[in-house]
């Protein structure tokens, strides 16, 4: 089933349960350790330069693909993404030689057209960049948005861009207040 509208409350739970379960106190969040406890394989792979990384889940399981060509942080947050898919969602069946389940994590990923992207998107960012870690990490300095030098320092310790953790802070704690 298809979710209407994402259920931001269902993703706070799942990732706390992840980062409790792989004992994770503190950036960075080994995501590829929290993978293989889902039971999922990482394969790296060169993917057409519309694609960052892909889902497939079989009957043995799954696999994610993520695009040698990009960044570390962008290779990090693709698998987070696809976690995300294999969390909350069932995926699209594709027929090659046998039957898969497949999702896509493409440019249009990252628009908010279709909820189940969304969610991806938000589970990653809430895995890889957790709520009680960042208010933990920001007590004792001075966040300037507009600043990428002054985000640098913190998107270096979570492994991510710094336009990935200028989002998720602006998100978390507003345009320039803190929550």
């Amino acid at each position: 089933m298809t979710p209407t509208r994402p259920r931001y409350a269902r993703i706070r739970q799942l990732v706390d349960e992840l980062l409790t379960a792989s004992g994770t106190r503190s950036a960075p969040v080994p995501v590829e350790k929290i993978a293989a406890r889902m039971g999922a394989e990482i394969v790296f792979r060169d993917f057409d330069e519309n694609v960052s990384g892909v889902l497939v889940r079989s009957d043995t399981a799954p696999v994610i693909g993520v695009a040698t060509n990009q960044s570390v942080e962008r290779q990090r947050f693709t698998i987070a993404h696809e976690l995300g898919h294999l969390a909350l969602h069932e995926g699209r069946e594709v027929h090659v030689d046998k039957l898969f389940r497949i999702n896509l994590r493409s440019p249009s990923s990252s628009r908010a057209e279709d909820v189940q992207e969304i969610e991806a998107n938000a589970f990653a960012a809430s895995l890889l960049m957790p709520q009680l870690f960042l208010h933990r990490d920001i007590a004792s300095i001075e966040l300037d948005f507009e600043d990428p030098s002054r985000i640098l320092p913190l998107a270096q310790k979570y492994g991510v861009s710094v336009q990935a953790m200028t989002f998720r802070l602006l998100n978390l704690f507003g345009s320039s207040e803190r929550a």
